[in-house]
Protein backbone atom coordinates (compact mmCIF):
# COMPACT_ATOMS: atom_id res chain seq x y z
CA UNK A 1 0.00 0.00 0.00
CA UNK A 2 1.32 3.55 -0.92
CA UNK A 3 -0.04 6.47 1.16
CA UNK A 4 0.93 10.36 0.40
CA UNK A 5 0.91 11.10 4.42
CA UNK A 6 0.95 15.25 3.84
CA UNK A 7 -1.52 17.07 0.43
CA UNK A 8 -3.73 19.82 0.44
CA UNK A 9 -6.77 20.92 -1.15
CA UNK A 10 -8.80 23.67 -1.17
CA UNK A 11 -12.56 24.52 -2.05
CA UNK A 12 -13.11 24.54 -5.36
CA UNK A 13 -14.69 28.30 -4.81
CA UNK A 14 -11.05 29.50 -3.82
CA UNK A 15 -8.49 27.14 -4.97
CA UNK A 16 -7.10 29.24 -7.89
CA UNK A 17 -6.47 32.10 -5.48
CA UNK A 18 -5.58 30.17 -2.55
CA UNK A 19 -3.04 28.08 -5.09
CA UNK A 20 -2.29 31.59 -6.82
CA UNK A 21 -1.35 33.48 -3.98
CA UNK A 22 0.92 30.42 -2.44
CA UNK A 23 2.28 30.41 -5.87
CA UNK A 24 3.45 34.25 -5.63
CA UNK A 25 4.55 33.94 -1.78
CA UNK A 26 6.79 31.29 -2.33
CA UNK A 27 7.92 31.09 -5.77
CA UNK A 28 7.32 27.78 -6.84
CA UNK A 29 5.00 26.12 -9.11
CA UNK A 30 2.02 23.94 -8.29
CA UNK A 31 1.81 20.53 -9.92
CA UNK A 32 -2.29 20.48 -9.35
CA UNK A 33 -5.34 23.02 -9.48
CA UNK A 34 -5.63 22.37 -6.08
CA UNK A 35 -8.73 20.98 -6.28
CA UNK A 36 -10.28 17.69 -4.62
CA UNK A 37 -10.80 16.68 -8.28
CA UNK A 38 -7.44 17.17 -9.21
CA UNK A 39 -5.70 15.44 -6.13
CA UNK A 40 -7.54 12.45 -7.03
CA UNK A 41 -6.60 12.15 -10.65
CA UNK A 42 -2.65 12.76 -9.49
CA UNK A 43 -3.51 9.78 -7.28
CA UNK A 44 -4.81 7.68 -9.77
CA UNK A 45 -1.91 9.41 -12.82
CA UNK A 46 0.98 8.25 -9.72
CA UNK A 47 -0.72 4.45 -8.38
CA UNK A 48 -1.01 5.27 -4.73
CA UNK A 49 -3.55 3.84 -3.06
CA UNK A 50 -4.45 6.93 -0.45
CA UNK A 51 -3.44 10.11 0.58
CA UNK A 52 -4.05 12.30 3.87
CA UNK A 53 -4.93 15.64 3.27
CA UNK A 54 -3.59 18.09 6.51
CA UNK A 55 -5.73 21.32 6.66
CA UNK A 56 -4.88 24.59 8.53
CA UNK A 57 -6.98 26.83 10.48
CA UNK A 58 -5.52 30.03 9.69
CA UNK A 59 -8.55 31.59 11.83
CA UNK A 60 -9.52 30.08 15.46
CA UNK A 61 -13.13 30.99 14.31
CA UNK A 62 -13.03 28.42 11.55
CA UNK A 63 -11.87 25.44 12.96
CA UNK A 64 -15.15 24.01 13.82
CA UNK A 65 -16.36 24.71 9.65
CA UNK A 66 -12.94 23.09 8.87
CA UNK A 67 -13.15 19.77 10.98
CA UNK A 68 -16.81 19.56 9.41
CA UNK A 69 -15.38 19.64 6.12
CA UNK A 70 -12.73 17.28 6.98
CA UNK A 71 -14.86 14.64 8.65
CA UNK A 72 -16.93 14.48 5.10
CA UNK A 73 -13.65 14.22 2.76
CA UNK A 74 -12.43 11.49 5.07
CA UNK A 75 -13.13 8.09 3.72
CA UNK A 76 -13.64 9.66 0.05
CA UNK A 77 -12.52 7.88 -2.40
CA UNK A 78 -8.84 7.48 -1.95
CA UNK A 79 -8.75 9.98 0.83
CA UNK A 80 -8.64 10.64 4.71
CA UNK A 81 -8.38 13.78 6.14
CA UNK A 82 -6.93 15.05 9.42
CA UNK A 83 -8.60 18.02 11.10
CA UNK A 84 -7.41 21.58 12.46
CA UNK A 85 -6.54 23.61 15.37
CA UNK A 86 -5.73 26.69 15.93
CA UNK A 87 -3.76 27.74 18.95
CA UNK A 88 -6.42 30.79 19.79
CA UNK A 89 -9.01 28.52 19.32
CA UNK A 90 -11.27 29.48 22.57
CA UNK A 91 -12.76 25.98 22.90
CA UNK A 92 -9.49 24.58 22.06
CA UNK A 93 -10.03 21.22 24.26
CA UNK A 94 -13.27 20.86 23.21
CA UNK A 95 -13.04 20.75 19.62
CA UNK A 96 -9.79 18.50 19.88
CA UNK A 97 -12.45 16.05 21.24
CA UNK A 98 -15.17 16.52 18.42
CA UNK A 99 -12.38 16.01 16.13
CA UNK A 100 -11.68 12.45 17.71
CA UNK A 101 -15.73 12.33 17.93
CA UNK A 102 -15.54 13.03 14.14
CA UNK A 103 -13.67 9.56 13.33
CA UNK A 104 -10.59 12.22 12.25
CA UNK A 105 -7.13 10.55 13.41
CA UNK A 106 -5.11 13.45 14.33
CA UNK A 107 -4.94 17.47 13.61
CA UNK A 108 -2.46 19.48 12.06
CA UNK A 109 -0.31 22.78 12.78
CA UNK A 110 1.59 25.53 10.93
CA UNK A 111 3.43 27.87 13.19
CA UNK A 112 3.82 30.28 10.57
CA UNK A 113 0.46 30.57 9.51
CA UNK A 114 -0.91 30.31 13.11
CA UNK A 115 2.07 32.95 13.69
CA UNK A 116 2.98 31.18 17.23
CA UNK A 117 6.37 29.37 17.97
CA UNK A 118 6.06 25.86 18.49
CA UNK A 119 7.11 25.99 21.84
CA UNK A 120 4.38 28.18 23.12
CA UNK A 121 2.40 26.97 25.88
CA UNK A 122 -0.81 27.37 24.06
CA UNK A 123 0.62 24.71 21.58
CA UNK A 124 1.82 22.73 24.98
CA UNK A 125 -1.12 22.42 25.57
CA UNK A 126 -2.90 21.07 22.42
CA UNK A 127 0.23 18.60 22.23
CA UNK A 128 -0.76 17.28 25.76
CA UNK A 129 -4.31 16.99 25.03
CA UNK A 130 -4.26 15.16 21.37
CA UNK A 131 -1.64 12.65 23.19
CA UNK A 132 -4.45 11.78 25.79
CA UNK A 133 -7.09 11.48 23.49
CA UNK A 134 -5.30 9.49 21.26
CA UNK A 135 -4.74 11.89 18.27
CA UNK A 136 -1.72 12.00 15.93
CA UNK A 137 -0.46 15.39 15.57
CA UNK A 138 1.74 16.88 12.42
CA UNK A 139 3.19 20.19 12.02
CA UNK A 140 5.25 22.33 9.75
CA UNK A 141 8.99 22.00 10.94
CA UNK A 142 11.61 24.25 10.31
CA UNK A 143 11.68 27.05 7.93
CA UNK A 144 8.98 28.11 5.25
CA UNK A 145 9.41 29.04 1.36
CA UNK A 146 6.64 31.47 1.78
CA UNK A 147 7.94 33.43 5.23
CA UNK A 148 11.81 34.24 4.71
CA UNK A 149 13.85 34.80 7.24
CA UNK A 150 10.98 33.52 9.99
CA UNK A 151 11.71 31.14 12.71
CA UNK A 152 8.32 29.68 14.34
CA UNK A 153 9.37 25.75 14.58
CA UNK A 154 13.38 25.35 14.81
CA UNK A 155 14.31 21.90 15.91
CA UNK A 156 15.48 23.20 19.37
CA UNK A 157 11.75 24.48 20.03
CA UNK A 158 10.45 21.31 19.31
CA UNK A 159 13.05 19.40 21.53
CA UNK A 160 11.88 21.79 23.90
CA UNK A 161 8.52 21.21 23.87
CA UNK A 162 8.57 17.30 23.33
CA UNK A 163 10.23 17.23 26.74
CA UNK A 164 7.26 19.40 28.31
CA UNK A 165 4.52 16.88 27.21
CA UNK A 166 2.81 13.86 28.09
CA UNK A 167 3.52 11.04 25.02
CA UNK A 168 1.94 12.32 21.66
CA UNK A 169 2.52 11.18 18.04
CA UNK A 170 4.10 13.83 16.44
CA UNK A 171 4.68 13.57 13.27
CA UNK A 172 7.55 16.76 11.52
CA UNK A 173 6.75 17.73 8.02
CA UNK A 174 9.31 18.32 6.26
CA UNK A 175 12.07 15.83 7.04
CA UNK A 176 12.25 17.28 10.52
CA UNK A 177 12.70 20.60 9.56
CA UNK A 178 13.21 22.35 6.17
CA UNK A 179 16.41 23.23 5.79
CA UNK A 180 17.12 23.15 9.24
CA UNK A 181 18.51 19.10 8.61
CA UNK A 182 21.67 19.29 10.29
CA UNK A 183 20.52 20.09 13.44
CA UNK A 184 17.38 17.97 12.95
CA UNK A 185 20.35 14.92 12.92
CA UNK A 186 21.85 16.62 15.60
CA UNK A 187 19.11 16.79 18.50
CA UNK A 188 16.32 14.90 17.64
CA UNK A 189 16.64 11.46 17.14
CA UNK A 190 17.10 10.30 20.09
CA UNK A 191 12.62 11.94 20.55
CA UNK A 192 10.12 9.78 19.55
CA UNK A 193 8.92 11.68 16.90
CA UNK A 194 8.39 11.15 13.16
CA UNK A 195 9.26 12.82 10.10
CA UNK A 196 8.00 12.99 6.58
CA UNK A 197 9.57 13.42 3.38
CA UNK A 198 7.45 16.13 1.65
CA UNK A 199 9.08 19.04 -0.41
CA UNK A 200 12.35 17.84 1.09
CA UNK A 201 14.05 15.55 -1.50
CA UNK A 202 16.17 16.05 -4.54
CA UNK A 203 15.33 19.80 -6.05
CA UNK A 204 12.13 21.48 -6.62
CA UNK A 205 11.85 24.02 -9.55
CA UNK A 206 11.31 27.86 -9.01
CA UNK A 207 9.67 30.47 -10.84
CA UNK A 208 11.49 33.17 -11.92
CA UNK A 209 10.44 35.43 -8.96
CA UNK A 210 10.73 34.87 -4.84
CA UNK A 211 13.11 34.32 -2.72
CA UNK A 212 14.78 30.88 -4.66
CA UNK A 213 13.95 32.14 -7.95
CA UNK A 214 16.61 31.53 -10.84
CA UNK A 215 17.36 28.05 -10.33
CA UNK A 216 16.19 24.53 -9.21
CA UNK A 217 15.90 24.52 -5.30
CA UNK A 218 17.91 22.19 -3.88
CA UNK A 219 16.14 19.91 -0.91
CA UNK A 220 18.05 16.51 0.32
CA UNK A 221 20.53 15.04 -2.06
CA UNK A 222 19.68 11.01 -1.99
CA UNK A 223 23.03 10.00 0.89
CA UNK A 224 21.89 13.22 3.15
CA UNK A 225 18.22 11.48 2.79
CA UNK A 226 19.91 7.69 3.74
CA UNK A 227 21.84 8.84 6.51
CA UNK A 228 18.41 10.44 7.91
CA UNK A 229 16.58 7.18 7.70
CA UNK A 230 20.08 5.60 9.56
CA UNK A 231 19.70 8.14 12.36
CA UNK A 232 15.94 7.68 12.95
CA UNK A 233 14.78 4.64 11.88
CA UNK A 234 12.90 3.12 8.60
CA UNK A 235 10.05 2.86 10.73
CA UNK A 236 10.18 6.66 11.72
CA UNK A 237 9.63 7.62 8.14
CA UNK A 238 6.79 8.84 6.20
CA UNK A 239 6.31 9.02 2.22
CA UNK A 240 4.38 13.07 1.70
CA UNK A 241 4.88 14.82 -1.33
CA UNK A 242 3.28 18.11 0.36
CA UNK A 243 0.76 17.87 -3.04
CA UNK A 244 -0.07 20.37 -5.25
CA UNK A 245 3.80 21.57 -4.80
CA UNK A 246 5.32 18.51 -5.49
CA UNK A 247 4.73 16.12 -8.12
CA UNK A 248 3.55 12.83 -6.99
CA UNK A 249 4.40 10.73 -9.50
CA UNK A 250 7.90 11.91 -9.41
CA UNK A 251 8.14 11.81 -5.81
CA UNK A 252 7.28 8.42 -5.81
CA UNK A 253 9.67 7.63 -8.34
CA UNK A 254 12.35 9.65 -5.93
CA UNK A 255 11.88 7.12 -3.15
CA UNK A 256 11.46 4.13 -5.17
CA UNK A 257 14.55 4.88 -6.92
CA UNK A 258 16.65 4.50 -3.47
CA UNK A 259 19.18 2.24 -2.53
CA UNK A 260 17.06 0.84 0.97
CA UNK A 261 16.45 -2.81 1.85
CA UNK A 262 13.03 -3.19 0.01
CA UNK A 263 11.20 -3.63 3.51
CA UNK A 264 12.21 -0.36 4.42
CA UNK A 265 10.90 1.17 1.28
CA UNK A 266 7.72 -0.85 1.89
CA UNK A 267 7.20 0.54 5.66
CA UNK A 268 8.31 4.17 3.98
CA UNK A 269 6.17 4.42 1.27
CA UNK A 270 2.77 2.82 3.45
CA UNK A 271 3.36 0.66 6.16
CA UNK A 272 4.28 3.02 8.49
CA UNK A 273 1.38 5.34 8.15
CA UNK A 274 -1.41 2.44 7.62
CA UNK A 275 0.18 1.49 11.53
CA UNK A 276 0.38 5.00 12.45
CA UNK A 277 -3.49 5.52 11.69
CA UNK A 278 -4.65 1.75 12.46
CA UNK A 279 -5.75 1.31 8.46
CA UNK A 280 -6.56 -2.26 7.64
CA UNK A 281 -3.61 -3.35 5.45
Amino acid sequence: MIIDFHVHTFPAAIAARAVGGLQESAGVPPYTDGTVEALSASLERAGMDRALLLPVATNPKHCSRINNTAASQNGMGRLLSFGAIHPDCPDWKQELARVQALGLRGVKLHPFFQNTDFDDPRYLRILDRAGELGLVVVTHAGLDVGFPGQVRCSPEMIQRAVRQVGPVKLVLAHMGGWKNWDRVEALLPETSVYLDTAFSCGTIPTLPTGQYAGAPLPLLEEAAFLRMVRLFGADRILFGTDSPWSDQRQSLAWMQALELPEAQKTAILGGNAARLLALPV
